[in-house]
């Protein structure tokens, strides 16, 4: 086996391999990164690296992975450093980031993470701590506590900005961090002196394969473990609130608004849904891949029909026409380069499924509108639960099983995924079981052909 990517081996890297033109040692961390998975790498390092190539010294990142130590165990010894490998129809290319100076790991050592984000020099946290993070218990929640008693000795004010998929995650993040404060003194101080800016983030980051290091082994000449692959598109929409020091972010392509809510709406009703649609049909057709779904005709019409839902129910964003944005995601989602897994996509459906599908369904219901296509997604998605033949991975898999069997709304609605079933009216409850029903007598693929006639 080769040597292993770090910073002695950047100056013997092939020419064609992108790579940091600045002076790491000089770079100082701004940023720390609560949840340091492929998504960060792939997306908010690769923006700070952006901005530390563009002689930005400030913005250099702590990363900290939360409870495993597999991705500290990848890029500690590699000095953070690590590769995106970005592929796209037209071919790949490697770009080695070093945005990443230093890899921590809560679990073992949670007081160094503390005073990594107690450093006066540190102006930004940016989460991607997953949607089971926000919970009350989450262990983001106590560091953040512990900083922030230090931070108010020092009056450092902090913006934390999360970039996970969840509407109105800044605000979510606010509450959720307050609710964590018994310290009276310390909640107003954190009202006053920290903003909790929203944000949407976009960039389709499947999971690294041995066959994807080989490839990049091969491209630079030394082993990266922590190497990401990932598309050429990338989006971040940042609310412009920010306490403190903010980062150039404009300059590297970050879109900075007043609102994020419409980019979101778009992301999770149109991206997002169509993406559970695809892994839970294509899984029961059989398939693997997002390209190999939206590559069948019957499901690209499904994903279709679905999308004409859901942007009745749209706020329109500034900036933002859908159909463009609807024709830039069939060429994203076409990509076979990337090898898109729906099974990635499938995992945690009962967390994702309320606001890609349930919530624009329950806007169509309550304005007397059919929503077909929204209803056979969620037959879909109960079907593969129910036969268990695809190994669905889902905080309540065993609750829903138990369930399922009989009306299927309420089962969401014991798994927490309906706040208030009032609209969820008998003619709605008929046709989803139909739908089930359907789908379990003729197969999906024939009930698939059956809805698209109607």
């Amino acid at each position: 086996m080769s040597g292993r990517l770090n910073d002695a081996a950047l100056d013997a890297l092939p020419a064609a391999v992108e790579r940091p033109r600045y002076d790491r040692a000089r770079a100082r961390v701004g940023v720390v990164h609560l949840g340091l998975g492929g998504f960060h790498r792939s997306h908010e390092a690769f923006v700070f690296h952006q901005l530390l190539q563009a002689g930005e010294r400030g913005w250099a990142v702590t990363g900290v992975c939360m409870r495993s130590p597999e991705v500290r165990d990848q890029l500690a010894p590699q000095d953070g450093l690590y590769t995106l490998l970005v592929r796209g129809r037209e071919g790949s290319r490697a770009i080695v980031s070093g945005a990443i100076k230093r890899v921590l790991l809560a679990a073992e050592e949670p007081e160094a993470v503390i005073a990594a984000i107690a450093d006066p020099a540190v102006a930004l946290v940016t989460l991607t701590i997953t949607e089971k993070g926000y919970e009350p218990r989450g262990p983001a929640w106590p560091l953040l506590f512990g900083a922030l008693e230090d931070r108010r000795a020092l009056d450092a004010p902090l913006t934390i900005l999360s970039c996970d998929n969840l509407v109105n995650n800044g605000a979510r993040t606010r509450d959720t961090l307050l609710a964590a404060i018994d310290d009276p003194l310390l909640a107003r101080w954190v009202e006053r002196n920290c903003a909790f800016p929203s944000s949407m983030v976009d960039r389709i980051t499947p999971v690294t394969t041995p066959a994807d290091l080989d490839e990049v082994e091969r491209r630079l000449g030394v082993r990266d473990e922590g190497a990401v692959v990932t598309e050429p598109f990338w989006q971040w929409v940042v609310e412009d609130t920010f306490a403190g020091l903010r980062p150039p972010l404009e300059t590297a392509g970050v879109e900075m608004v007043a609102d994020v809510a419409p980019f979101e709406q778009a992301k999770l009703r149109l991206l997002n849904a169509a993406h559970s649609t695809m892994a839970y049909v294509g899984l029961s057709l059989g398939l693997d891949h997002v390209h190999q779904a939206v590559g069948l005709p019957p499901l690209r019409a499904l994903v279709e029909r679905l999308w004409d839902e859901a942007v009745e129910t749209m706020t329109p964003a500034d900036g933002l026409d859908t159909d463009d944005y609807r024709t830039a995601l069939i060429a994203r989602f076409e990509n076979p380069a990337l090898a898109h897994r729906l099974l990635q996509i499938a995992e945690d459906g009962s967390r994702k499924l309320p606001e890609r599908i349930l919530k624009p369904l329950e806007e169509r219901t309550v304005a007397d509108r059919d929503s077909p296509a929204m209803v056979f997604a969620l037959a879909a998605w109960l079907n593969c639960i129910e036969l268990g033949a695809v190994p669905l991975v889902d905080p309540n898999l065993g609750l829903l099983r138990d369930k399922i069997k009989g009306d299927g709304f309420a089962a969401m609605g014991q798994a927490g995924m309906i706040a208030d079933p009032a609209w969820v009216y008998p003619p709605l409850r008929r046709a989803l079981a139909d739908q089930r029903k359907r789908i379990r007598d003729q197969g999906i693929a024939e009930a698939l052909v059956e809805l698209l006639r109607g």
